[in-house]
């Protein structure tokens, strides 16, 4: 069995569906799309995918309107989810507004994988602001990275294939990033932030798919600012994962980022990263 799986950060969904996604979406055919910023409600998000095309939707809003969102569209049934981080520890607590709509779990149905199902994430972490004057955006950053470390140590060890896809916001080597001399001191390419990517792949087990299937290259790069000539010129950052518990690792067979041919046909600031699944 086949499954292709597409993660992207569509920049808010009204916008990228206006601008062109319905297009990729009804070319490119994924099985199971996980969606980041869709900045919109749970009935908004399902106008777009509905039932009669086959679509199952979950998803998960941010309790600040017109941030973040998260969501979770299959062409098979979802049997389960679970919203938010909730790390396997008594002292976890209940998440604050601002990291809502950042974290959705779903079980999918999936007869031939080995237990019958696969999990799979729609994560959107913070992007993080490290200026004077926005410490409390790092401080809110680091205290989710913080809260999903746990969440994923206890996801690592599980035996249901499981998947945490989406826009992480950290680069995470200097060949994930274009302009990595330049970008050093800045949010994303923190050597802080990039300790938490190393701990969840050297420590936990997390396969880094993209990487891991293209390991000598540049990028590809996932995410270029609209400004200048970024785009023409892929100074890009890799910030959008498809991370694999080491009982789903295996089955990865292709991983492709979907980069618009120019400019004119972007519908988002990032591009999809679609992985090939086989079981």
């Amino acid at each position: 069995m086949t499954l292709t799986i597409a993660s992207v950060n569509v920049n808010g969904i009204r916008a990228a569906m206006r601008n062109g996604m319905g297009d990729w979406l009804s070319t490119r055919k994924p099985d199971i799309v996980l969606l980041q910023e869709t900045r919109a409600p749970a009935t908004i998000v399902e106008e777009f995918f509905p039932g009669q095309d086959g679509w199952h939707v979950a998803v998960s809003e941010c309790a600040i309107k017109g941030r973040a969102g998260v969501a979770v569209v299959s062409q098979l049934p979802i049997a389960d989810t679970r919203a938010g981080v909730h790390p396997a520890t008594p002292d976890a607590g209940e998440e604050p507004p601002v990291d809502t709509g950042r974290w959705l779990e779903a079980d999918i149905d999936v007869p031939h994988a080995p237990t019958g199902v696969l999990t799979v994430t729609s994560a959107y972490l913070h992007s993080g602001n490290n200026y004077p004057g926005y410490e409390a955006s790092m401080e809110a950053k680091y205290a989710h990275l913080d809260r999903t470390t746990q969440r994923l140590a206890d996801l690592a060890t599980s035996p249901t294939p499981t998947l945490v896809a989406g826009d992480l916001n950290i680069a995470h080597t200097k060949r994930d990033i274009k302009n990595w001399r330049t970008n050093q001191t800045h949010a994303g390419f923190l050597p802080e932030e990039r300790a938490y990517v190393t701990q969840w792949i050297d420590e936990q087990g997390w396969q880094d798919t993209a990487r891991a299937l293209h390991p000598d290259v540049d990028g590809p790069y996932t995410w270029w600012s609209w400004r200048g000539q970024a785009f023409a010129n892929d100074s890009g950052w890799r910030i959008d994962y498809q991370l694999a518990n080491p009982a789903l690792a295996p089955a990865a067979t292709q991983a492709t980022v979907d980069k618009a041919a120019d400019r004119a046909g972007r519908w988002s600031d990032h591009a999809p990263l679609v992985v090939t699944w086989e079981f």
